[in-house]
């Protein structure tokens, strides 16, 4: 996960850990994350527990399955802001959700930290092979959060730059505005030039590409900026394309026990995921803040009633 998911999920995951074990059903609090409870595990019963990380976008998207699911005539329950990755697997582990959005590179890297797969049929592929026995993915979405690149228009226009690798033909010097493990990242300073020969200097800018990072882009202070492709300010600016995937793929994939994967549930959730695009990612975003921010699931509602799917 980006390092502003981490962040929030490391945040939320010390509080989610004690509510596994201190509390009870409450679908949708944000520090109960075992509303099932691991005493009581689905895996035996036909209701789909769907569950979320701790941050809005990866709420909403629960939301949509969750949406489409009973739509269908699938018994749901839910329990959302569960919190980071270990305790969110943990629960998927002893049955206390039974579903829950994930994002492909980053699963992979977590049951697999030495593939080399980069792109997205080949992070999906790694996936499925590492994933453990009871677990499994359903199709990938188009839809991924991930790093990027970005510059403003008005650089991309006048040195012709659209892609990582036109970076090269630049005749001035450089600067990231990234957080500062950018530094190190693969997919960061070291990443440029390895992969596509271009030098660089970081400026350390610890918003993970929030209104900081954007006013240095603006003002010129620095000339590409790592934003995560599912901000809403990202549209303002030309994010450039990655032709040797420098930056690891991150699909939006629906991860599952497969003993609640019926037949009936993979064609619900399979039809969201050809239809859940970035762009709609971004829209979950701004929907979900600012002073006329919109609850999870009136987004996830507006969303299947616009695609066809409610």
């Amino acid at each position: 996960m980006t390092a502003r998911r981490r962040g929030l999920l490391a945040a939320a995951g010390v509080v989610a850990a004690a509510a596994l074990t201190l509390t009870a059903c409450s679908s949708g609090n944000p520090l109960d994350s075992s509303s099932k409870g691991a005493s009581n595990g689905s895996s035996g019963s036909s209701t789909v527990i769907v569950g979320s990380a701790a941050f809005p976008e990866n709420e909403i998207i629960a939301e949509v399955y969750a949406q489409a699911l009973q739509a269908a005539g699938v018994k749901v329950k839910t329990q959302l802001s569960i919190g980071q990755r270990d305790v969110y697997l943990a629960a998927l582990k002893d049955g206390s959700i039974d579903l829950i959005p994930e994002y492909s590179g980053n699963l992979m890297q977590y049951y697999d930290a030495d593939s080399s797969a980069q792109t997205s049929d080949d992070v999906y592929a790694a996936l499925n092979d590492a994933l453990p026995k009871g677990f499994e993915v359903l199709d990938q979405a188009k839809a991924q959060d991930r790093d990027s690149y970005n510059v403003t228009k008005e650089f991309s226009e006048k040195y012709g730059v659209t892609s990582l690798a036109d970076l090269k033909k630049v005749d001035i010097p450089l600067t990231v505005g990234a957080n500062a493990e950018f530094k190190t990242r693969p997919y960061g300073i070291p990443g440029l030039k390895k992969v596509y020969g271009v030098d660089a200097t970081l400026k350390p800018i610890s918003d993970s590409g929030g209104p900081i990072t954007v006013g240095a882009l603006e003002d010129g202070t620095v000339q590409l900026a790592d934003i995560f492709t599912t901000t809403p300010s990202i549209k303002q600016f030309v994010t450039l394309k990655d032709p040797e995937h420098l930056i690891i793929a991150q699909n939006v994939v629906p991860l599952i026990n497969s003993k609640k994967a019926s037949e009936k549930v993979r064609t619900v959730l399979n039809k969201v995921q050809a239809k859940l695009t970035t762009d709609d990612l971004i829209s979950f975003n701004e929907k979900s803040s600012g002073d006329a921010k919109e609850s999870s699931a009136d987004i996830a509602k507006q969303w299947l009633s616009a695609k066809g799917l409610d």
